[in-house]
C-alpha cells in the first residue's frame, strides 16, 4: 500500500514497502504538451543523474524509471535525515567531512546536486547497513572491513567512521563541468547550515571544506566568494 510521505516542488514521495516511489505531477499552470514533455525528461534526467553518481557515492539504489507514469522507483533507506538530527548527533563533524569528500566526488565528474542541502541527505548506521546484508542473505561486514554497499561501491566502515551518507533527490541535478556551478551547489549547501544548523554551522561548514578535497578546490572556493558577494550585493541593494 502506498502512502504519501513527502511533498517536494515537482512530485510527490510515497512509500511502498522497502521502496520510495518519486511521482512527477500534473502542473496546471503550464501548457499541457509542455508539461507533459518537461516531467518526461526530468524523470529521464534524474534517472540518468542517479545511476553516474551511484558508481561515486552513496546513492539510493535505482530499481525502475519508467518515463509515461513520469515515476522513479528507488530504494528504501532506513536512516536519519540530517536536517532533522545533525545537531544532535556526536559524529556531526566527521558527518560532514564525508559530506564533503562525497560532494568532491560528484563534483570532480561534473555532476552538480542542484539542491545540495541536509534535508537531501540521509545517514545510515552501520547496524542498519549490516541488516540490509542480513535481509538480502549477505553476511554482515565485521568494522575496519571493507564492505558493499547497494550502489556497488566499496566503501570503509570503521569504528571511528561507522555511519555512511547517503545523498538524495537528484531532481534539480545537472552535468557542468563550470566552476560557477560547483560553488553555487556549495554555497546552498553554506546556506542551508547558517539556516537549519546556525549553532555549529561554522564548524560544520569547515568539517564539509576539510573532506572536500576536488582537484579544483581553490578555483571553486575562490568563486564561492564571488557568488557570496554577489548576493550581498543584491541584499544591500534592496
Amino acid at each position: 500500500m502506498e502512502k504519501i510521505i513527502a511533498h517536494a516542488a515537482e512530485a510527490i514521495i510515497l512509500r511502498e514497502g522497502g521502496k520510495i516511489i518519486k511521482r512527477r505531477i500534473k502542473k496546471s499552470y503550464r501548457i499541457p504538451e509542455l508539461d507533459e514533455k518537461l516531467r518526461k525528461l526530468r524523470t529521464r534526467s534524474e534517472s540518468k543523474l542517479l545511476e553516474k553518481a551511484s558508481k561515486l557515492i552513496s546513492v539510493p539504489k535505482l530499481i525502475k524509471s519508467d518515463e509515461k507514469s513520469k515515476e522513479i522507483e528507488l530504494e528504501f533507506l532506513d536512516g536519519k535525515k540530517l536536517s532533522e538530527n545533525l545537531d544532535n548527533l556526536k559524529d556531526k563533524f566527521e558527518i560532514m567531512e564525508q559530506v564533503g569528500e562525497e560532494t568532491a566526488k560528484l563534483h570532480d565528474n561534473n555532476i552538480i546536486h542542484g539542491d545540495l542541502t541536509t534535508s537531501n541527505m540521509i545517514l545510515v548506521e552501520n547496524k542498519s547497513i549490516k541488516d540490509s546484508q542480513k535481509i538480502n542473505n549477505k553476511p554482515a561486514a565485521k568494522t575496519n572491513k571493507s564492505i558493499k554497499q547497494s550502489t556497488g561501491n566499496s566503501k570503509l566502515i570503521t569504528d571511528k567512521n561507522n555511519f555512511q551518507v547517503y545523498i538524495i533527490d537528484f531532481g534539480l541535478g545537472y552535468i557542468s563541468s563550470r566552476i560557477e556551478d560547483k560553488a553555487v551547489d556549495i554555497h546552498l549547501l553554506k546556506q542551508a547550515l547558517e539556516a537549519k544548523h546556525f549553532q555549529n554551522w561554522e564548524k560544520l561548514f569547515s568539517s564539509f571544506l576539510k573532506g572536500y578535497n576536488s582537484k579544483d578546490k581553490t578555483k571553486i572556493l575562490e568563486q564561492l566568494k564571488k557568488v557570496e558577494a554577489r548576493g550581498r550585493y543584491r541584499k544591500n541593494a534592496h
